[in-house]
């Protein structure tokens, strides 16, 4: 974890408990009070809500009862069962609340020294790529001597309840944590990476081979110490909170606390008719109603399973809540499941490590179009690439690239009526090789994957791209939105992910003395054919130098063809307008390279800007000379430099 962390409102922890202990008093929060504005922002409550402390309402109060558990906790009167969801995924990885609950002991009540307890705790959530620490004084909200939210199931232990103020204050007041989502909690909690997958739109409760691909997924996941929860959306018919005839709640989100492949011995295969079983455990918030379908507690499929068997499983039988299903009515039974990767980023593990690159952003308004950082989506086609731009390398012949974007947490402006997420998504282009300012103009670039646009926190993509470089354009979906973002990119290898600031290459005092570009020219090298063989086999190994003034790129080498497919673009600012564009193919040799031909371009603007194929020509004094071989070029030049 990052050892810089912010305060949140600037409140100083041990400064503020210090001054309490030396006073003899119990804190209380100014910047939160014990009131009804830190409950709600526009209803009022039924009854009078009492503000009471943890001494107030049980004998021996502590943070922690016999440890921390994923079936300390239940839900109160707020519709939050996504937070507590939430709760029940950090409290199986102990490495994890130990973030957000810093030195837990020091924190703990101390019966031996009533006088040190000072009524003030501390936790730390993850808030747009900073960890933000809130402190808050341990009065709770309770009717009738009872905690109205979050509490525990054992009476003189606090720590949800204490977690849920400050996660409650972070939001503006508790009724801001009304009807939220487990993975935007989780990533607050963790810093994890969010995925939210559409089980009904992906068609997974019907096809079984994408079924395996997403249970592999989970299980990998779940490994690697990452948090999975699911819910039900509720349908246009039916209303939240109401249950389905299997015992499931609609619009309520459940934990994933096992995920298990099950290889069966003899009888058991027998019995199941199967030669392996692939089950998932989920945890009800509620900490009862619970799935009674097959293997649900007390089921005809438990019988069959011997207490050894079950005991390996990890079984519980009581009703806590938490109960097994086979994976596949799962995948029939809920709609929706949030899964958030721990990405590893760690040198020293035995596990795929991840190269991580995380940049700050934000949608700005500005009416010169030049200075605008907020175009909205690609369908606004003159205004999309006045969004941000960020530009990476994909080093390898291939690599799989993991992006999160994620917007500024909203639910702070719920007061001002502004709470919800701003739908947003991103695209991805394949670029020049060479490029380093700012994208004007769509022309030779290739579109390559687009994320969903959702009115959700973050939105993510994993894809598999060539090698190459590109840009990534994160967009609300309306142009003339503003908020800040984050954009995080894990690879195999390094990606050197930057923003992309300037439009044209800037103006200096050297620029006097050597000159400043005139023209710039944007070209891509589609394909090579008819070259000349080269081996005995009938092949070559051919790649495209393409030259401009004292500028060159190379493509990548296309093995044993004399048609070769390059796709290579690139971009030149140049001096001297009457500066020729080169494009050489050559052979790629272990000895020596060979030259097989050229193709010289003047690329003016007035040049005709669709596809052509030239014949390749010979060079130095040769240069009229046909040779074997044509090229299959687009060329876009231009005297504006901010035009391409």
């Amino acid at each position: 974890m990052s050892s810089s962390v912010q305060l949140f409102r600037d409140q100083k922890y041990h400064e503020l408990k210090a001054q309490c202990v030396q006073q003899r008093r119990l804190f209380e929060d100014p910047e939160f009070p014990a009131s009804d504005e830190s409950l709600f922002y526009q209803s009022a409550p039924p009854r009078k809500v009492e503000w009471k402390r943890p001494k107030d309402l049980c004998e021996d109060p502590h943070l922690f009862v016999n440890g921390i558990s994923s079936h300390d906790l239940h839900q109160g009167t707020l519709g939050n069962c996504w937070f507590v969801a939430a709760c029940s995924c950090l409290a199986l990885r102990k490495t994890l609340w130990q973030q957000v609950i810093p030195d837990f002991n020091e924190q703990e009540w101390d019966p031996k020294n009533p006088e040190k307890y000072a009524g003030i705790f501390r936790f730390r959530f993850w808030c747009l790529g900073e960890w933000t620490e809130v402190v808050v004084d341990d009065l709770l909200p309770t009717m009738d001597g009872m905690l109205i939210y979050c509490h525990s199931n054992v009476k003189n232990e606090f720590w949800s309840a204490l977690l849920e103020k400050a996660y409650a204050k972070l939001a503006g007041s508790y009724e801001a944590l009304d009807g939220g989502s487990a993975a935007d909690a989780i990533v607050d909690f963790t810093g994890a990476v969010a995925e939210s997958i559409d089980l009904v739109q992906g068609k997974y409760g019907e096809i079984i081979s994408e079924q395996m691909k997403l249970f592999e997924d989970l299980l990998k996941v779940h490994k690697r110490g990452g948090l999975i929860s699911c819910f039900i959306t509720a349908s246009s018919g039916s209303t939240s909170e109401a249950e389905t005839k299997m015992g499931l709640v609609i619009g309520h989100a459940y934990s994933v606390t096992a995920i298990r492949k099950l290889r069966l011995g003899e009888s058991l295969m027998f019995s199941f008719n199967a030669e392996k079983l692939f089950m998932i455990r989920l945890r009800n918030p509620w900490g009862k109603k619970e799935w009674n379908g097959a293997w649900s507690d007390n089921s005809e499929e438990w019988k069959k399973v011997s207490d050894s068997e079950r005991k390996s499983l990890g079984l519980t039988l009581e009703n806590d809540g938490e109960f097994w299903m086979t994976f596949e009515d799962w995948c029939k039974n809920f709609t929706d499941v949030d899964i958030c990767r721990l990405v590893n980023t760690s040198y020293f593990s035995i596990h795929k490590t991840w190269e991580k690159k995380m940049m700050r952003g934000a949608w700005a308004k500005n009416s010169e179009p030049l200075l605008n950082r907020s175009g909205g989506c690609f369908d606004n086609r003159e205004t999309f690439l006045q969004n941000p731009q960020f530009i990476f390398d994909v080093k390898k012949t291939e690599d799989k690239v993991l992006v999160s974007l994620q917007q500024e947490d909203r639910r702070k402006y719920k007061k001002e009526g502004k709470g919800d997420s701003i739908p947003i998504g991103f695209e991805i282009f394949k670029v020049e090789d060479n490029r380093n300012y700012r994208l004007h103009k769509l022309t030779v670039q290739e579109r390559v994957a687009t994320s969903p646009y959702i009115n959700t926190r973050t939105v993510f993509l994993k894809r598999i791209l060539k090698q190459g470089r590109y840009i990534l354009i994160p967009t609300t979906y309306r142009p003339g939105i503003t908020t800040k973002f984050i954009l995080r990119l894990f690879t195999d290898v390094p990606s050197k992910l930057r923003e992309l600031k300037a439009d044209k290459p800037k103006m200096t005092c050297w620029s006097l003395l050597c000159g400043y570009p005139r023209r710039v020219t944007q070209i891509k090298i589609h394909s090579a054919e008819g070259l000349q063989k080269q081996d005995r086999s009938g092949g070559a190994d051919p790649y495209v130098l393409i030259k401009c003034e004292n500028q060159s790129v190379r493509s990548s080498v296309q093995h044993d063809t004399t048609s070769a497919v390059f796709d290579t673009q690139v971009i030149f600012y140049k001096k001297n307008i009457d500066s020729p564009i080169i494009v050489q193919v050559w052979n790629s040799n272990i000895l020596c390279d060979q030259f097989l031909g050229q193709a010289v371009l003047a690329a003016s603007p007035s040049d005709p800007r669709e596809q052509r194929t030239l014949q390749l020509r010979g060079r130095g004094a040769q240069e009229a000379i046909e040779v074997p071989g044509r090229i299959t070029v687009k060329v876009f030049s231009s005297d504006d430099l901010a035009e391409l």
